[in-house]
Formats: structure tokens, sequence, C-alpha cells
């Protein structure tokens, strides 16, 4: 039976329907876990410094493939501990940039994955939150330090954006609960108009915790997943990451049969959707525009 190697850098907390769509996409490939596959999890619990020996882990284990998610520390830590295993990542963040893949249509190598974009749709999230709140001109953009790509991604892609539209930037840090508590506290205490959360597996493993602290400030929010509205937060725009979950699961499955990584070209979302939670839309006592519910995926009553 083949063995799939999978590591992520946070907690299985907030992945269930990730995982609902991997393991979907590698039944569409042909295998189901348990039955003629096994899937090997390491999970880092938000300490990036242990991916390295979990990496090395997998390949001792001699693992078919390394499944990496979680962002660019999981599959830069994978790439790091073997040349010949085959590697699927799935990122937010340009794997040409990162120096993963040669390039996206042929990325050379043991590397090949799916890019779902988040954090490079920053301008455009920045661009519905004003329009969603116009009248704001401080906004705090919340990101996770321990996480720097992706933290040095999203401040350099909202800071430019909130310049281009006359807003003022405050920048808030958290890698760990008690830090997302602080954060919040100063939040309070400096009454910006709204809050920009970047895309984060740890954000996203603490969504509850995340969307209770802005409603209980009252700071309209918006977020890169879908999660984050159907826990209660306003607004989300970013990839079908379910369905760029299932691309991954699928990448992995044609792995298994034998495809080579070097020739199969990184795979871009294509699909991305906007949900508005109106029930905290109304009690923000905030209108949403008829533009926005226009162009809505998902109005959440």
């Amino acid at each position: 039976m083949p063995v799939v190697g999978f590591v992520n850098p946070q907690s299985p907390d907030g992945h269930a329907g990730r995982l609902r769509g991997f393991r979907q996409g590698l039944k569409d490939a042909g295998f189901v876990e348990g039955e003629n596959l096994a899937i090997e999890y390491r999970w880092a619990e938000g300490q990036f410094d242990r991916l390295p020996a979990l990496a090395a882990e997998l390949v001792r284990r001699q693992v078919s493939v390394i499944a990496a998610t979680g962002g660019p520390a999981s599959p830069m830590a994978a790439k790091a501990a073997t040349t010949t295993i085959p590697i699927v990542f799935i990122s937010a963040e340009d794997p040409v940039r990162l120096g993963l893949v040669a390039s996206l249509a042929r990325p050379g190598g043991n590397l090949t994955g799916i890019n779902f974009l988040n954090n490079e749709l920053a301008a455009k999230r920045m661009e519905l939150l004003r329009e969603l709140v116009p009248g704001a001109t401080r906004v705090a953009v919340l990101v996770n330090p321990a996480n720097a790509t992706t933290a040095e991604t999203t401040l350099r892609d909202a800071q430019a954006a909130a310049r281009a539209m006359g807003l003022q930037v405050q920048v808030l840090n958290a890698g760990t609960s008690r830090e997302i508590n602080a954060a919040f506290a100063s939040l309070g205490r400096e009454r910006p108009d709204a809050l920009f959360v970047g895309g984060d597996g740890f954000f996203n493993s603490r969504h509850v915790q995340i969307v209770n602290l802005a409603s209980r400030h009252a700071v309209p929010a918006t977020y890169a997943d879908r999660l984050m509205a159907e826990a209660g937060g306003l607004m989300s725009y970013g990839s079908d990451i379910v369905d760029a979950w299932r691309q991954f699961g699928v990448y992995v499955g044609r792995i298994l049969k034998g495809a080579k990584p070097a020739d199969m070209p990184v795979v871009q979302s294509t699909k991305f959707e906007l949900v508005i939670n109106t029930w905290t839309a109304r009690m923000l006592g905030l209108a949403v525009p008829p533009t926005l519910i226009a162009t809505a995926d998902e109005m959440i009553e």
C-alpha cells in the first residue's frame, strides 16, 4: 500500500473542510485512505522550526510522496530534506518567487503543486473592505510573524493597496492565542475603522476566537477564508480553498500512479469567492452596497 507523508505547520483545527477536499481529490484519482492508501500525518502545532525534522522523518519513512501544506515553510522544508521523493505543495505564495519550481509550466525537479493565490489577492480584499466601509480612514492589518514569508507578502500588498486609497495602516502581530488577545486589546485602544486579517493557517485554526473578538470590539473585518464568514465574520474573499485542496489530492494521486512532478504544471486556482455575512453587517450598522450584493457568491443570513 502506498504511503503519503502529510506535513503542515499548524494543527488539525480548522482543517476539516480542506482535508475533506484533499480526500475527495485522492478518491477522484482512485485512492481511498485506509483501503488502498495510507497517510502519515505530521502537524507542527504552530512551531515552524519543527518542520525540517518532520520532513526528514517522512523521508526516513520512505513515503511515496510528500504532501506539503499550510504555506511556503512546509514545501521548503520538504525540498531541503529530499531531491528524490516527489513533493506536492499547496501554497498561497508564488512558488517561482519562493524558488520551489523553475516555472509554473515546467517545474523541473521533484516539486509541483497548487497555487491558490490568496496572499496575492490582498489589494482586491482591501478594495472590497473599503467598498463595504466607505468612511474608513484607518485600517489595522493582522499578520502572523512566525509565518514570515506570508506575513511579509501580505503586509507589502495590503499597505500598497491602502496607500493607493489614502488609508492609514496599523500593523498587528500575533502568532499565539495570547498574542491574538493582545492584538485585539491594542485594536480596542487604537480604534481603527476596519480590520484586515491576513491569510494564515494559524488564524484559520483560531477562527472562532478571532471572529468573536472582532464582534466584541465591533470592528468590520475582512478575511481570506470563507471559514471566517461562516463563523460570523463580516466578509471573506479568496480562492475556493476546498476545491484547491481537491485539486491537490488529484495531483498527489496522479504521482502515486507514476506521473513525474517535473512534467506536471503548477495549477493556479481560478475559482474565487466573495462571501458576506449580512447578519454581521446589520449588527455593525453597515448597509451592504448593491454592487457587492450583485457580485457576492454567497450572502449568509
